[in-house]
């Protein structure tokens, strides 16, 4: 069997990457993932004047931070517009059927590996109780689709900052990889804009590949034929999801022939391994816009038997609280102060459980939330003004396959792979019309 049937076997392919040619400014083409800072325009009128006029995929996305803004489909308009012009003029360079090694270092000196792949969209579900090959890891928020479909739906290429995961204990597939990164060129190599630390990316020669899709393939082997759940959505669960919608959109005016080969059928990913030590679970937190605290605390009495509060001096009190407890416990913060709540017979089984009811229920009666990555921003946007902070633990990586498995999906917006800074910049791009 070759490595491509060995692959496709497992829902995988190689795929033809575009990257800037080497004339192109790295430093001014990669920007952080688009749903990063939304809450925080500053940072993005900080992106805009990094990138002036040089290409960019500035460009090419949709900030969420703009989601709100009046006209909408202009800025759509304007990225596809883009997308089209930046081909038009070369200035992409394809890397046919590629396995790209990726080496991501932190602002703090962190190291992670990944790999570039393209994953099979008909391998993929995000229904809580599907047992998919590839799957969501936390709730899909279905209205968050719309928007990035409205821009996928007529985009010429695609622009990933989408991270899966896979549970790789013996670190066979990633790894070995990365370790002959020392004797390979660099197919790029760039310090990242707004601290976000140093990205590498190295082509994998074509005798390496077999042996790597042979380790992928016996990590597949060894799932329950009933529940094999190889690929793990980490970051962009929601662009993933756009992708499959797009696709069921498309697949019925394809003939069966098109239908295998389209390449609107895949969509590219970072593959990661949760063992990697450089791949840091953090969680996401919560801030409630205009909401009292009196507010908060009658519908949160609703989702528990009872609720304690103890003061705290600082986030990082706080913090150390909630990851060292051993109850159910959360943080909090508003324009007085900060402090945890430990609550007695929650409604969940894990804070972000309890806690999104008492959201979903405020957000109902007309409250806003919004989903914030660090703990510095959560306290700076919730102790302004009629907001308050929410503040949340870490998922445990050793137990987190097994606990999707058992437990199915998460609630939304529990876990993020690092820091906003952390995420994944957009630098690889893949054509998503060419059949």
């Amino acid at each position: 069997m070759s490595h491509e049937q060995t692959l496709a076997r497992i829902g995988v392919r190689l795929a033809d990457i575009l990257l800037p040619r080497p004339d192109v400014d790295l430093q001014r083409w990669a920007v952080v993932a688009c749903d990063q800072y939304t809450a925080q325009p500053d940072y993005w009128a900080s992106v805009e004047e990094v990138v002036g006029d040089a290409p960019s995929t500035l460009r090419l996305i949709y900030p969420e931070v703009y989601l709100g803004e009046p006209n909408p489909e202009a800025r759509i308009g304007a990225i596809n517009t883009a997308m089209r012009d930046y081909l038009a003029r070369g200035l992409l360079d394809t890397y046919e059927s590629t396995l790209l090694l990726v080496r991501r270092q932190t602002a703090t000196g962190v190291v992670r590996w990944g790999v570039m792949v393209a994953l099979d969209l008909e391998r993929y579900s995000w229904n809580a109780d599907d047992r998919t090959l590839i799957r969501a890891t936390e709730g899909t928020i279905l209205d968050r689709i719309p928007p990035r479909k409205r821009i996928r739906e007529n985009a010429p290429l695609e622009l990933p900052h989408i991270m899966v995961l896979i549970s790789d204990a013996i670190r066979s597939v990633i790894e070995p990889l990365a370790a002959t990164s020392d004797h390979l060129t660099p197919t790029y190599d760039v310090e990242l804009m707004q601290h976000g630390g140093r990205v590498t990316g190295w082509a994998v020669p074509a005798e390496a590949i077999p042996a790597f899709a042979d380790a992928l393939a016996a990590l597949y082997d060894v799932l329950d034929p009933a529940d094999p759940l190889l690929f793990a959505m980490g970051d962009g669960n929601h662009s993933f999801a756009t992708a499959k919608s797009c696709w069921e959109d498309l697949k019925p005016t394809l003939g069966e022939a098109e239908r295998e080969t389209h390449p609107a059928r895949w969509a590219l990913v970072e593959l990661e391994n949760i063992f990697d030590p450089g791949l840091e679970f953090e969680p996401i937190h919560r801030v409630l816009f205009d909401t009292p605290r009196d507010v908060f605390e009658a519908e949160l009495a609703r989702h528990c038997g009872t609720y304690s509060v103890s003061p705290a001096a600082s986030s990082a009190e706080l913090m150390h609280r909630v990851v060292g407890a051993t109850e159910q416990t959360f943080g909090y913060c508003d324009e007085s102060g900060y402090a945890t709540y430990t609550l007695t017979a929650p409604e969940a089984s894990i804070p972000a459980g309890t806690l999104q009811s008492v959201i979903d229920a405020l957000v109902a009666a007309g409250h806003e939330v919004d989903y914030i990555h660090g703990t510095d921003a959560t306290a700076d946007i919730g102790r302004r003004a009629s907001n308050l902070g929410l503040f949340l633990p870490a998922v445990p990586k050793d137990s987190f396959f097994a606990t999707i498995v058992a437990d199915g999906a998460l609630p939304r917006k529990t876990f993020s792979l690092g820091e906003a800074d952390d995420k994944r910049y957009y630098l690889e791009a893949r054509d998503i019309h060419s059949g």
